[in-house]
């Protein structure tokens, strides 16, 4: 249950849709092993936009980064796995509510062209017919349903009011343009399977989610991390993960001496994710400044792919058929990213109690394969003790059994 606790470490995760949730997850395995002193099963605030809402919620109901890491990526391993096909379904509600509409609009438009037709632009006479266009391809419904399975397990909770830390999860208010964070006060009765649906509900690709009466998107249409949230709650050291950063071609050709790429050739959906990249990227790097003048006192650390990554570009975002190889490839870059920003980061780090392990970073044997191999590894034989232990409990209340039954009754 939250606590009242002034919060002092935080972390604030970004969207980026699943390709961004696979980031953020290999990401925070790098650093849940690097990172002396910082629980992310502990921390005194979590900030979660879009994608980065599901892993926000997650450690904070007390989930691991490798619980989330076999739910997300490992499916088969999941005790309740994220089945990615849900994110595809047809919003076919939607799609009827909105060719209901037709007949209506059309007549109303007919009505208003011939009322004056010789002074009447024909094509502006039909335009309330783009009432009809559904909001949203996909259907986000079963997101909602899934992650209310999840929190119904033991130990989890859907409500922000129990669940284990101050838990922050930001969705856009459609009317207004304004940021809300569910989870604040005043917000904090939605369930948090709602919450994390509103937030991650990208226009266009997801219809709207009405809460209260009112309708909310994305929480990345305001922000790109919403540090601030964390910050103002009085945190010092916020941890930040994004996902989402434009995509240098020249740079990548020159560091991987390959043919320069030239992203007009992939077509819209290329451009519009370069531009969309590329937007949210400079406000983001606008916000962060101005945490260091309005926040002098508190230390923002953000981690990111590099620029010439070329796979967490041109990956569908959609796509989970290498969520092993790029979840493995955000540890090992992350890992390598502390090592390089090391005289940097162990000051500010130190300022808190935390510390890089550089021994850690230094076995050049690990992997996340690795890693994952050794906690299944581990989770199996203390399961078999576990059940060990219940099969010579039973076996001994048998054998007691028996003893009683064979005794004679008393007189």
């Amino acid at each position: 249950m939250s606590t009242d606790r002034q919060p002092h470490m935080a972390l604030a995760l970004a969207g980026g849709g699943p390709l961004g949730a696979i980031y953020e997850i290999g990401t925070l395995m790098a650093l849940s092993e690097a990172l002396d002193g910082f629980d992310f099963n502990d921390l005194d605030a979590y900030v979660g936009v879009s994608a980065g809402s599901f892993i926000a919620a997650g450690l904070a109901n007390g989930l691991s980064p490798a619980y989330l890491y076999r739910m997300f990526i490992d499916s088969d391993s999941a005790e309740v796995p994220f089945e990615p096909e849900m994110l595809l379904k047809p919003a076919i509600g939607e799609y009827a509510q909105r060719a209901a509409t037709v007949p209506s609009l059309l007549l109303e438009s007919l009505r208003e062209y011939f009322r004056n037709p010789l002074q009447r632009d024909f094509l502006a006479s039909f335009q309330r017919l783009s009432r009809a266009i559904p909001t949203g391809v996909f259907n986000n419904a079963g997101i909602e349903d899934f992650l209310s399975r999840l929190f119904s397990l033991p130990g989890l909770s859907n409500d922000f009011r129990q669940v284990r830390k101050p838990l922050y999860l930001i969705a856009t208010d459609l009317d207004s343009g304004t940021s809300v964070a569910f989870g604040a006060k005043g917000f904090d009765h939605v369930p948090i399977a709602t919450a994390i649906r509103a937030s991650a509900a990208l226009p266009g690709l997801y219809p709207p989610v009405e809460i209260d009466g009112r309708c909310y998107v994305d929480g990345a249409l305001k922000k790109t991390l919403h540090a601030s949230v964390a910050l103002k709650a009085g945190a010092r050291l916020v941890l930040c993960i994004n996902p989402l950063v434009p995509f240098d071609a020249k740079h990548a050709s020159h560091e991987r001496h390959l043919k320069q790429r030239k992203l007009v050739d992939g077509g819209l959906p290329v451009v519009l994710a370069q531009t969309f990249r590329a937007i949210i990227h400079s406000r983001m790097k606008t916000g962060l400044a101005k945490y260091d003048i309005e926040y002098k006192d508190a230390d923002v650390i953000l981690f990111e792919p590099s620029r010439d990554d070329a796979d967490m570009f041109f990956t569908n975002i959609f796509s989970y058929a290498d969520r092993k190889r790029l979840s493995e490839q955000a540890y090992r870059k992350t890992r390598e990213e502390l090592l390089r920003r090391h005289d940097e980061l162990a000051p500010k780090l130190a300022r808190h109690g935390v510390t890089i392990n550089l021994r850690v970073l230094s076995d050049p044997h690990r992997s996340l394969a690795r890693r994952m191999g050794h906690l299944q590894r581990h989770r199996a034989r203390a399961m078999g003790l576990a059940a060990l232990s219940l099969s010579d409990a039973l076996d001994d209340l048998a054998r007691a059994v028996r003893r009683m039954q064979g005794r004679p009754r008393a007189a």
